[in-house]
């Protein structure tokens, strides 16, 4: 059993279908005021270098959800702050919490956090990976859309760490991705590389967003700019305006097709207030089940619920 989540690519599709099974579950019944306690007694230990609305509030509401206990730590109040070794910080954590949920920016950092834990590292995001986004992403798909392999998903924007990680469940899930991306922002070639050698469907990275978009069943888009990259923000607007999700440009989309984003969003960048605010957009709901996929991985790792 892995006891970290680190990427994606550690897990078979069994195993993370089993986090999807269980946090749609978990939803379901909270929705009938079920209550769940199988994590009392137990405490997570939030580790954040980075800002956060939705990923804090949705891990802390996903614990005490649980029955659990959360610890609340920025990186500034900690010692990390200060310069201490991970391995010490990660040794003295282990003793203290039955889980270490860290956002932070080099996947470096998780790596070795993990390698000196005794207890899960949950990787709530980094610069390279965004694992925990993704599982909820293909939970609003799967309970919107049904099985992806079914279905024809398409990226446009920047080659981020929320593409690098769509790539990563393009290979697992055995589902068609199509990622259009301006020349200079292309997702991590090394990630890419071992993708495709692993997918028995196509990921391909093309430059025109109309090709991309065309007939697809689900469009995903995010920010142009993430944290640490603002004072490229300008320069970016004008690069990748081009790739903004609008009215026309989805026309080009399946009737049918639903629109994601993780959020925050920037209206009028990469997707128009007429799309976020319309009928086939789910934003909000992948925020929500943001805390129900929290819910199954807390529970999964800490508690061995699921079969990992």
């Amino acid at each position: 059993m892995n006891n970290h989540l680190l990427a994606l690519k550690d897990f078979s599709k069994q195993q993370l279908q089993s986090l999807i099974v269980r946090a749609i579950m978990l939803k379901n019944e909270a929705a009938d005021d079920i209550l769940h306690n199988r994590l009392a007694g137990k405490t997570a230990c939030l580790l954040f270098e980075k800002p956060s609305t939705r990923t804090r509030v949705s891990f802390e509401a996903a614990m005490y959800g649980m029955g659990g206990q959360v610890i609340f730590m920025p990186a500034r109040d900690s010692q990390l702050g200060r310069g201490e070794p991970l391995k010490d910080t990660s040794r003295v954590l282990a003793r203290y919490v039955d889980c270490i949920v860290v956002r932070t920016f080099g996947q470096n950092v998780v790596t070795e956090l993990a390698e000196h834990s005794e207890v899960p590292v949950i990787n709530a995001l980094t610069d390279l990976y965004h694992p925990c986004q993704i599982l909820s992403d293909l939970m609003t798909v799967i309970e919107r859309k049904g099985a992806p392999e079914n279905l024809k998903v398409v990226w446009l924007g920047d080659g981020n760490n929320m593409a690098n990680t769509w790539i990563e469940a393009a290979s697992i899930f055995g589902f068609p991705l199509t990622l259009a991306c301006p020349e200079g922002y292309d997702p991590d070639n090394a990630i890419l590389d071992e993708a495709r050698k692993r997918s028995d469907q196509p990921i391909t990275l093309i430059r025109d967003p109309a090709e991309a978009i065309n007939d697809a069943d689900v469009v995903n888009v995010d920010v142009w700019a993430s944290m640490g990259q603002e004072e490229e923000q300008k320069e970016r607007i004008n690069i990748f305006r081009p790739y903004q999700l609008n009215k026309e440009l989805l026309a080009q989309a399946d009737k049918d097709a639903i629109v994601l984003h993780c959020l925050p969003a920037h209206r009028e960048e990469e997707i128009t207030e007429e799309v976020l605010e319309g009928p086939q957009c789910v934003a909000f709901d992948q925020a929500e089940n943001k805390m129900h996929i929290h819910k199954a991985i807390l529970e999964s790792f800490i508690n061995g619920a699921v079969e990992l």
